[in-house]
């Protein structure tokens, strides 16, 4: 089971606490996009094999929205931060870049 800590709370909660709201970091487009760019949004997604950057719920605690970034491989959680964050924070990619040497994420090497 995965035990995840909200950034908000800082409670470590187990994921029957949680409810995952997809990938992380998406471009959201408004009602004035073209129909690739909301075909884009709706339909297309990283979904890796290794680490990934998700959306989570702390559904039975604070209530609030939050990031995460966690192996589909293993289940590590490399940390946990504010839904507000445009990109993953720097000290999570450095965690992630010294378990996975080599790892890129889009364009953040």
């Amino acid at each position: 089971m995965l035990v995840i800590t909200c950034p908000y709370c800082g409670v470590a909660a187990e994921e029957t606490e949680l409810h995952g709201g997809g990938e992380a970091h998406l471009k959201r487009f408004g009602p004035d996009s073209s129909d690739d760019d909301f075909t884009g949004y709706l339909f297309h997604r990283e979904n890796p094999k290794g680490v990934h950057f998700e959306r989570w719920r702390h559904v039975n605690g604070c209530g609030k929205w939050f990031h995460a970034a966690r192996c589909t491989n293993t289940l590590e959680v490399f940390g946990t931060y504010k839904a507000q964050t445009t990109e993953p924070p720097k000290d999570i990619l450095d965690t992630i870049r010294a378990k996975r040497p080599g790892f890129k994420w889009r364009d953040i090497a």
